[in-house]
């Protein structure tokens, strides 16, 4: 058995930010992309100092509402939300250009692949130190309803023997679920996830 979890960080005592803090009525309800990726630039600050404007020695649920309007130009909420990966991709990339960040790069892996190519992605870029932001859309089991048509992060892994299960990071709450449930939705249209390297150097995450 072989488990990792990143060491997210934390304000008031729970991961993440937390889209409920959002004062402005289409962040609130539609800005789970933006957070994913000011969550995703907060991990990774220590070693990109530019990712994130603000102290990141003393985190604060008011510097992350003011960093998410820093984001929401990139990653804008719209009537049928962020809910292509190429929104988000191109989004994403907009935001590094802008803080000049030319080490990191952005690439989307559909909900369409194999479960199994999935799986190689998200232990991947969790063993290099980085969450992996998750779209799903629809799914068929309502356990997952909490997740749907939702942006959430992955911050760890734990291989069993017949699957891979994932820790989900939203809405200041963790959750282990499985990643052969929640990648088959059972619908036609699938999110999918993303994977950032460092195109630089890869011992540096």
């Amino acid at each position: 058995m072989q488990k990792k979890v990143l060491n997210y960080f934390k304000i008031d005592n729970a991961p993440g930010g937390n889209q409920d803090w959002l004062p402005d009525w289409d962040m609130n309800k539609g800005g789970c992309g933006a957070v994913t990726a000011c969550d995703v630039c907060i991990n990774l600050a220590k070693y990109f100092p530019e990712l994130y404007p603000f102290d990141l020695n003393n985190l604060s649920r008011e510097d992350f509402i003011k960093f998410t309007n820093v984001m929401k130009p990139f990653l804008t909420p719209r009537y049928h939300g962020i809910d292509l990966l190429e929104i988000y991709i191109n989004g994403f990339s907009d935001y590094l250009k802008s803080v000049n960040n030319t080490s990191l790069k952005i690439q989307g892996l559909a909900g369409t692949v194999n479960y199994k190519l999935a799986e190689k992605y998200i232990i991947s870029q969790i063993n290099s130190g980085i969450p992996v932001p998750f779209l799903l859309l629809r799914h068929e089991n309502p356990e997952f309803e909490d997740f749907e048509w939702h942006w959430f992060n992955l911050s760890g892994y734990e291989i069993l023997d017949d699957d891979l299960k994932v820790q989900t990071v939203t809405y200041g709450e963790e959750l282990w679920v499985s990643l052969k449930e929640l990648w088959d939705s059972g619908q036609t249209r699938k999110g999918g996830i993303i994977k950032i390297f460092n195109t630089c150097d890869n011992n540096k995450i």
